[in-house]
């Protein structure tokens, strides 16, 4: 089955690491700079997801993301830059647009959080499997139904563009027009539309009836075909990822104390 995902195996050191050590990084890379409110330390989470996805060699494949968020991350700019109410420093201006440094100083930090929480999940989405992800979950703890639900949805819309693909050459080589202006696209909507439908109906029955027969509604303990595998690497990794996100929270706490 195809799917949505932005993953891709490259048989890197990432692709190998467990999914919860990569779901805790994401934790740690977003709950340690909010909660020590040092600015360093989201440059140093940032500088580390590029250099994990650079060397997971999927570094170019966050290029598309980055870019879609551009476009949030220059409004936050010219909102903050010049509309902040506590703007008094100007320094400099495009005609009659003045940027002042206590807006462009704020907007710096919003991008800074953006662009931490991005690259992290980055880390985990372009480097793991959907179906390995919920089942570590599953395993956890996590609510079946809902893992199944969220597999569901990366794979039920390219198995929708299949069917249409197969439904489209069907109907051309009937002589139905397919292609060519909007008009005649219109006119062939309809007819493509109902059979993708049709086909997407039985198929979610069919699943339904599938996981019926394999007993998903059963209340035993589940079992899994793939063994669980933790090697001392992941142990290392969450371990200190912990002892991180750890001693953020003492040092908030000692400075509330204080």
């Amino acid at each position: 089955m195809k799917s949505i995902s932005l993953y891709e195996d490259k048989g890197t050191f990432l692709n190998r690491t467990a999914p919860e050590s990569k779901l805790l990084y994401i934790l740690t890379a977003v709950s340690v700079p909010a909660l020590t409110g040092i600015e360093w330390a989201g440059i140093a989470f940032i500088a580390l997801s590029a250099l994990l996805l650079l060397t997971g060699r999927v570094l170019k494949k966050t290029l598309p993301v980055l870019g879609v968020s551009g476009f949030i991350m220059l409004t936050v700019v010219v909102i903050q830059g010049m509309f902040r109410r506590e703007n008094m420093t100007p320094v400099f201006s495009l005609g009659p647009c003045v940027f002042y440094r206590e807006g462009l100083y704020f907007a710096f930090q919003i991008i800074l959080h953006i662009l931490n929480i991005l690259l992290s999940f980055c880390v985990l989405m372009l480097t793991t499997k959907p179906s390995d992800l919920i089942e570590s979950l599953v395993r956890r703890g996590f609510s079946p139904r809902f893992g199944y639900v969220f597999v569901s949805v990366f794979q039920i819309i390219p198995q929708m563009t299949e069917t249409m693909g197969i439904i489209m050459d069907a109907q051309r080589s009937r002589g139905m027009e397919t292609e060519g202006n909007l008009l005649t696209r219109a006119k062939a909507f309809l007819p493509l539309i109902s059979p993708v439908v049709m086909s997407s109906l039985v198929n979610t029955r069919e699943r339904a009836m599938a996981l019926e027969v394999r007993g998903f509604n059963s209340r035993c303990k589940k079992s899994f075909l793939n063994p669980r595998v933790k090697t001392a690497a992941d142990r290392y990794i969450q371990a200190m990822e912990l002892a991180l996100i750890a001693s953020a929270l003492g040092w908030r706490i000692l400075l509330w104390l204080m």
